[in-house]
């Protein structure tokens, strides 16, 4: 166990800092961290560091809102801007040391590589929790679980429509992403650090992975941009304490359109406010 300044309790666990933010900030909410230069506001382009500055803006913007914080990584490794979210992650850990960073990395290989890919996502990025790939089976999913206080959140049911194509396929009477949930759930997950990606825009199958998995953290994107129903998402994947979920929100709160007098900031936490709100009401 260890403290930090004010002495705010930093829990050992992917999943007890995960539990203590839900509580702290009363919050469900997941914001994204995916940042697109075109959609930055000029004063913000023109910056050496921009990405890095967007993102920290929207971070103290939102942190006392969230209940953990989701870079995904092409956003900056297409722009050649890793050097940004080593930035950003450590400014996280550092400043806002109770929520958790979840590095939305979605890889899905074996032996040698993913034991790279682990390293880079907990020892690199010093993230808390990071998405992967199941399809390669359970070798894909096994470096990462030598990191024992750290999350690994598996692609179940994912929010895109053609997840269908493989994710909904049957296998001795069952769709895959059930097969996927009940793996993870009764084989995967020996050290309880196991989450699970299902998308706010099927909330039946949301439902049918709660039943499966219990109260396992449930990764949940497709509200805000991607339509999914806030209502229905609440309903079908909380846990019976009302809780149980990171439901992410990422466009809808980065570029949120500013009122009268705000910066893009202040419209990402209007919004964020506005999110999470929802949120509990159904909780």
């Amino acid at each position: 166990m260890r403290f930090v300044r004010n002495s705010s309790f930093i829990a050992v666990t992917f999943l007890e800092k995960l539990s203590a933010a839900w509580t702290a900030n009363q919050s469900l909410l997941c914001v994204g961290l995916d940042p697109d230069i075109s959609k930055f506001p000029d004063s913000v382009k023109q910056q050496p560091d921009a990405i890095f500055a967007f993102c920290k803006a929207i971070v103290d913007a939102t942190a006392d809102l969230a209940c953990s914080f989701k870079p995904q990584i092409a956003y900056f490794a297409a722009l050649r801007a890793e050097d940004q979210l080593e930035a950003l992650c450590r400014y996280i850990r550092e400043t806002y040391p109770q929520i958790p960073v979840v590095l939305d990395a979605k890889r899905g290989d074996i032996g040698a590589t993913a034991e790279q890919y682990a390293r880079e996502a907990f020892e690199r990025y010093g993230a808390d929790a990071v998405t992967v790939n199941p399809y390669m089976g359970f070798d894909s999913v096994a470096p990462y679980l030598e990191w024992k206080d750290r999350g690994v959140i598996i692609l179940c049911r994912t929010s895109n429509p053609g997840g269908s194509d493989l994710q909904f396929l049957t296998a001795d009477g069952k769709p895959v992403y059930q097969h996927v949930a009940r793996l993870v759930a009764e084989k995967w997950n020996t050290n309880g650090q196991c989450g699970l990606v299902v998308g706010a825009t099927f909330p039946e199958e949301l439902a049918q992975v709660r039943g499966i998995v219990g109260d396992m953290p449930l990764l949940v994107p497709g509200i805000g941009a991607q339509g999914g129903d806030i209502q229905a998402t609440v309903k079908a994947g909380r846990t019976a304490a009302g809780s149980g979920m990171m439901i992410n929100s990422s466009r809808a709160i980065l570029y949120a359109k500013p009122a009268a007098g705000e910066d893009f900031a202040g419209a990402a936490r209007r919004v964020a406010l506005e999110t999470r709100d929802a949120i509990n009401q159904y909780r």
